[in-house]
C-alpha cells in the first residue's frame, strides 16, 4: 500500500480519522506512537491522498513534532486530531498547500484559519493571527499569518488539523508520507 499507510474503512459511521502506528523520534518528536484504531475515511481517500498537491510544513525552521495525530475510537471519541509542532511565538505561518480562505477567525478562545485546497481536502491551523478573508486565494508556502497563543495546543506551537470530506485524516499523509517502519535484529 502506498506509504506504508494502513487504511481501515468500516464505514463513514464508525470513527472520525484515519489512524497508523508511528514512532515519531525521526520526526523529533521523541517516542511518541499513534494507536491503531479502527476509525472512518472516504473510500477513495488513499488515491485521493497520492495525488493532492504535496504539502509543505507550516513553520519554516527545523521541524519538531510535540503532540502526534492520535484518531479517536469513535467520531465523538477522545484523540487528537491534528498535529502540534513546535513553532516561537509570533513565527510566521505557511499555508501548507495552495486553496481559498474558508475561514479566518476566532473560535472560542483561540485565532483559526482554515484552507480549502479543493477536493475534499481542507486544513485548519491554530493559533494563528491572519490579516486574511474568507475568499482570499493562498498559495503553497505563502505566508499566511503568525503563531498566536490560546487554544489546546502547548504554548510555542502550532496546530495543523486535515480533513478529507468532512473526516479527520493524519496530516503526515500530505506532508512526504509517512516514514517507512524499519525492522532491527533483536540480537
Amino acid at each position: 500500500m502506498p506509504r506504508s499507510l494502513l487504511l481501515s474503512l468500516p464505514g463513514r459511521a464508525a470513527a472520525a480519522a484515519l489512524s497508523l502506528a508511528l514512532p515519531l523520534a525521526s520526526w523529533g518528536g521523541g517516542p511518541v506512537a499513534a494507536s491503531l484504531e479502527a476509525v472512518t475515511a472516504p473510500p477513495d481517500a488513499e488515491a485521493r491522498i497520492d495525488t493532492a498537491e504535496a504539502w509543505v510544513w507550516p513553520v519554516s525552521r527545523g521541524v519538531r513534532i510535540v503532540v502526534a495525530f492520535s484518531a479517536p475510537a469513535h467520531a465523538y471519541g477522545a484523540g487528537h486530531r491534528g498535529l502540534d509542532i513546535a513553532a516561537d511565538s509570533e513565527d510566521e505561518v505557511r499555508a501548507p498547500a495552495s486553496g481559498v480562505v474558508a475561514f479566518a477567525g476566532t473560535v472560542v478562545d483561540r485565532p483559526v484559519l482554515t484552507i480549502d485546497h479543493g477536493g475534499g481536502l481542507v486544513s485548519t491551523l491554530e493559533p494563528v493571527r491572519t490579516t486574511l478573508n474568507p475568499g482570499d486565494r493562498v498559495a503553497r508556502g505563502e505566508v499566511v499569518g503568525h503563531v498566536a497563543t490560546g487554544g489546546h495546543s502547548a504554548p510555542g506551537s502550532v496546530h495543523l488539523g486535515a480533513r478529507l470530506d468532512g473526516e479527520y485524516v493524519n496530516p503526515l499523509l500530505m506532508l512526504g508520507g509517512v516514514p517507512r517502519a524499519v525492522l532491527l535484529a533483536c540480537c
